[in-house]
């Protein structure tokens, strides 16, 4: 295992998402001082998950060919972009446009991952890919303290311009830091374009390279149908991402109104399951993997996310900081583990020259899985306040099913240079 490489992808990592962490808490609040009815504050929180449903297997594919370094790079230097267009948004389709704009370069994610499994081996991969999780909960413990005090003293301004200074610094540690990992890559990278430079065959017109990005998503399905784990990894990675959304857009107003939280309150409670994503995704699901193995943590993960989901709200009124913390870190815990081992799972089961695509067509999954969660979470709290969190229980309980039926293909078993079809 390459510790210094992944070291800097995980810096670079945990940079960009403080940096979208300072914004995201911001968007609602600011979304409406400009006039946005509820419907556009919903188009305005969802642009980002579609620009990612959309480029992500295109970042991951374009990874495969050309190297992670280049796609790490310029989508890095999109994202800062998008913050410093946010900074100057002072109408609602600019700041939808700036949303939009970060959800391409932070599509990154699939190279980011792909980038993973090439340095590391099979036995630290689910660490690793915990350790991107880590970054989550870091980046979502900082950057929303960050981003309150610099609204609350300089203004929305000076929370764009202080994200847009962050992601390029981050952009400056990659040149100067991150190497390429993909070695075949820049093979087939260079041995192209000396090609084209000895050839004078006409430029590829844009139809021609639209028609080729939307036929990717097909190639990627026909990867995934191809392998009966892979498929099984992708359904379960929906359904318990639309769960966990489908409840957390209802979580806050629970806390508000019928749990009584403040705010303050409130951000207390995120920091709490943020800190216990840190510890399981920072270190301790390493040591969980060796003793338990990724299918054994797979199933109690969901079990863990049921009870985490499930009870929130039966808790007596009272109780939030109480019997309420106490189920709240069963869902730490359940998706602190679910969610990287999913990752990590799909890798391996993958055919190694086209882990990059595939992740990236699992990172889609997911962000389609954010762009519909919100609009069953918000319609099934409207109907009934413990809805969402009876439908996401019974999704985690669908997730663990399908869990037991990952037992019986072996991953040991599984040679790392072979592509063929894992029946």
């Amino acid at each position: 295992m390459k510790r210094s490489p992944l070291v800097i992808l995980l810096l670079t990592v945990l940079l960009d998402l403080i940096g979208f962490g300072i914004v995201l808490p911001l968007l609602p609040t600011y979304a409406k001082d400009l006039g946005a009815n509820p419907f556009m504050i919903g188009l305005i929180a969802a642009i980002f998950s579609i620009m990612q449903f959309i480029f992500s297997p295109l970042w991951g594919k374009l990874s495969d060919k050309i190297g992670r370094r280049p796609v790490m790079l310029i989508s890095i230097f999109i994202t800062a972009l998008s913050y410093l267009v946010f900074a100057q948004a002072a109408t609602i389709p600019l700041l939808i446009f700036a949303r939009g704009l970060s959800g391409i370069g932070s599509a990154n994610i699939a190279a980011a991952q792909a980038y993973i499994t090439d340095v590391t081996d099979s036995k630290s991969r689910s660490g690793a890919m915990g350790m991107i999780g880590a970054a989550f909960g870091i980046g979502f413990i900082i950057g929303p303290l960050i981003g309150g005090i610099l609204k609350h003293s300089y203004g929305i301004q000076m929370v764009g311009y202080v994200s847009a200074a962050l992601i390029t610094f981050d952009f400056i540690l990659a040149i100067f830091l991150l190497p390429e990992s993909n070695k075949s890559a820049q093979k087939i990278s260079f041995g192209f374009l000396k090609k084209r430079s000895e050839s004078d065959q006409p430029k590829q017109s844009t139809l021609r390279f639209l028609g080729e990005k939307t036929s990717e998503y097909g190639e990627g399905l026909k990867l995934v149908f191809s392998s009966r784990p892979l498929t099984l990894l992708m359904i379960a990675n929906y359904i318990y991402t639309f769960a966990i959304v489908n409840m957390q857009v209802a979580s806050i107003l629970l806390w508000k109104e019928y749990f009584m939280a403040s705010d303050k309150q409130i951000g207390y409670i995120f920091a709490y399951v943020g800190i216990w994503s840190v510890v399981v995704q920072g270190g301790l699901i390493r040591k969980l993997i060796k003793k338990l193995g990724e299918h054994k943590l797979f199933f109690w993960g969901h079990l863990f996310t049921f009870v985490g989901v499930f009870f929130v709200p039966f808790a007596p009124q009272s109780s939030l900081f109480s019997i309420g913390l106490v189920i709240l870190f069963f869902f730490a815990i359940g998706t602190s583990l679910v969610a990287p081992i999913n990752l990590s799972m799909i890798s391996l089961y993958s055919y190694k020259q086209q882990q990059g695509q595939i992740l990236g067509l699992s990172q889609s999954v997911n962000s389609f899985a954010r762009i519909m969660g919100p609009f069953s979470g918000s319609i099934l709290y409207g109907m009934n306040f413990r809805a969402p969190y009876i439908v996401a229980g019974v999704l985690t309980i669908a997730g663990a099913v399908i869990a037991l039926k990952l037992f019986k293909y072996n991953i040991e078993a599984l040679e790392p240079e072979t592509e063929a079809e894992i029946a």
